[in-house]
């Protein structure tokens, strides 16, 4: 078990975390959400001690072990192989089979494993870093972004691993399906705070709107109540009757704390320009062939028409192709046969992962926006700036500064400058967080043109693609259909690859949500609170009629001891024995309204409590 106590972390003015405490038991896995730039990757830094915090505690078991996979990329063997037995536990040293299944799950071949770790792009070896740290057997594994480097494949083998993992594991990533069908609990941090539940991301942002809404709502109704309870006392201070009231009210309004109003956090909210277009068929591929020079084909022979508004997804392994059919569809390579055949009307859009490191380290952001298309003006790229997150001075950082997902944001921005009726996005999702990747998810889907999209997201899959190229075993091969009905029909030929692993957990789970509508959740609020109303409406007019009584008895009061001033200075016995009379009738019929007030405030009081507690049920 790891504990952590009063936590506190601040980059200058930027509170991180304020006095947060949670702990990870036993075979707990863990999904860490939160936005960019919230301190995720700060806490893992501080659990792994290469961070240090301001404040507070982080409590590990004596010889716990810690495993982290590190960015840097530095390797020691001859082969990856070799390479890998390096993360074996002493027990191990010569248990190369073991590492031999971690490195097959994670696409290294057979030959693969016997080449040197530096033949490969950075992708791989980030995952040989990976497959050390898998097979170090660690009581605690935290995983940051694991998805950014995998492929398809194994990132289906990797769930299966995880869900078995024997020890604590702590996840971050931008992939909810992928999170979801691995963790037992969700942690966000959240407004500076960290909150861990039981359940997955949709249960941890379910419950999260609801105590947001429940707060505000309570803080609107205590408002309303301090105001209430303020009048009250100022109205009857002076009033000796009411004084165990008055004091009672003081008390009360000493014990309620201040709720301070939420900060609205801001969203992700952008949707794509659309250009009208005027036809059907936006592009066709004939016999189309690509290898790079001296190698034998990538692909061959692919064939495929792309027609108005279709959403074309192209999944595979890493290393099949799939990013160099985005590059040929967008111009920027040739192919070695066949051909590519545009409608004159189509503008393309194209964002592909290595398009970031193309942005101006010396341009801010407003720039690298600005200078994106002519036509953008430096109005319209402020605004666009806005809509990505960039706000105020914000939009005048340097791109040189930004962090990756920051990045992906601007070249998201740039490509919101240009009305479009074709989408090219190699995987868009990267570096975005989980917000994030659903309103990418959600522009996305609202786009009236047509989207070709190489992705790893099954959520993204299952929510967006009509239609499939799938690179597979060294081809590429045109599947109409859905993803859903690709894995119905044998998929990767993983045991993973049914409804029951895939998009299941997630449409289980939304069935699974509150039975209610959220019409049967107002007309059930609307009926509680017209109940109250009619059960409060003869109290309301008593209390209103007995204030009014009392204002009106004060009143007389005063005259009568204004006349009995006059009869005593005039020494008039007959006058001051009818006024003496008076003025006691009129001092009990005020002690009597007093009376019956405090009752029936009491009898409010007691209702308005009632409406609360069954309000507060029904959320």
């Amino acid at each position: 078990m790891i504990a952590v106590d009063n936590l506190t972390k601040s980059y200058g003015s930027q509170v991180l975390f304020d006095a947060v405490s949670f702990k990870i038991n036993a075979r707990e896995r863990v999904g860490l959400v939160g936005r960019n730039g919230h301190g995720k990757t700060t806490l893992f830094r501080i659990l792994v001690g290469e961070e240090e915090y301001d404040g507070g505690s982080v409590v590990l078991p004596k010889g716990y072990r810690i495993g982290y996979v590190q960015q840097q990329l530095a390797f020691s063997r001859p082969t990856v192989l070799e390479e890998g037995m390096q993360g074996l536990p002493a027990s191990k040293r010569d248990h190369s089979w073991e590492v031999e299944k971690i490195l097959a799950g994670l696409g290294f071949s057979n030959a693969d494993m016997q080449r040197p770790p530096g033949d490969f792009s950075g992708g791989f070896q980030v995952r040989l870093n990976l497959a050390k740290v898998l097979v170090s057997e660690p009581d605690l594994l935290l995983l940051d972004e694991p998805t950014n480097y995998l492929d398809i494949t194994s990132i289906r083998w990797i769930v299966r691993f995880l869900v078995a993992w024997p020890g604590e594991l702590m996840l971050i990533t931008h992939d909810r399906s992928f999170m979801d069908r691995v963790v037992t609990h969700t942690m966000g941090i959240y407004r500076c705070k960290v909150r861990k539940m039981t359940g997955d991301t949709l249960k941890f942002y379910t419950q999260i709107a609801q105590d947001e809404e429940i707060y505000e709502k309570t803080r609107i109704n205590e408002e309303r109540r301090v105001k209430e309870i303020e009048q009250f006392i100022t109205r009857f201070r002076a009033k000796a009757r009411l004084g165990g009231l008055v004091q009672s009210r003081v008390k009360t309004l000493e014990k309620l704390e201040k709720k301070d109003k939420l900060h609205k956090l801001r969203e992700l909210a952008f949707s794509f320009r659309d250009r009208p277009f005027r036809g059907k068929q936006m592009l066709g591929v004939r016999d189309l062939t690509f290898a790079h020079p001296g190698h034998a084909p990538l692909f061959a022979g692919l064939d495929f028409t792309v027609n108005a508004g279709d959403r074309l997804c192209v999944i595979g392994p890493n290393g099949q192709g799939k990013t160099t059919l985005l590059q040929l569809l967008a111009g920027h390579l040739k192919p070695k046969a066949g051909a590519i055949a545009y409608h004159p009307g189509v503008v393309t859009g194209f964002y592909e992962q290595t398009n970031i490191q193309s942005l101006n380290d010396h341009h801010t952001v407003e720039e690298a926006i600005q200078c994106c298309h002519p036509d953008v003006d430096r109005q319209q790229a402020r605004n666009i700036c806005g809509a990505m997150l960039f706000e105020g001075d914000t939009a005048l950082k340097k791109v040189a500064v930004l962090s990756g997902g920051e990045k992906a944001r601007v070249m998201l921005g740039r490509l919101l400058a240009t009305p479009l009726n074709l989408l090219l996005l190699d995987e868009p999702s990267n570096h975005l967080d989980l917000e994030s990747c659903d309103a990418m998810l959600d522009a996305i889907d609202q786009f009236d043109g047509a989207v070709i999209m190489v992705t790893h997201n099954e959520l993204f899959l299952h929510s967006l693609a009509r239609r499939l190229v799938v690179f597979h075993q060294n081809q590429a091969t045109l599947f109409e259909g859905t993803y859903q009905e690709f894995l119905d029909k044998g998929g990767w030929g993983d045991d993973n690859s049914g409804p029951t692993h895939t998009a299941a957990p997630i449409v289980a789970k939304a069935a699974a949500a509150p039975a209610l509508s959220k019409k049967d959740l107002r007309r059930q609020r609307s009926a509680i609170i017209s109940e109250h109303a009619k059960q409060s409406k003869p109290a309301e007019t008593a209390i209103t009629d007995l204030e009014r009584g009392i204002e009106a008895d004060e009143a007389q009061l005063a005259a009568l001891n204004t006349d009995m001033i006059a009869a005593s200075q005039s020494k008039s016995g007959d006058r001051i024995a009818q006024l003496s009379q008076s003025i006691h009738q009129c001092q009990q019929r005020i002690d009597a309204r007093f009376a019956e007030l405090e009752e029936w405030y009491q009898r409010k009081e007691s209702l308005d409590q009632a409406l609360a507690e069954k309000l507060g049920e029904l959320e």
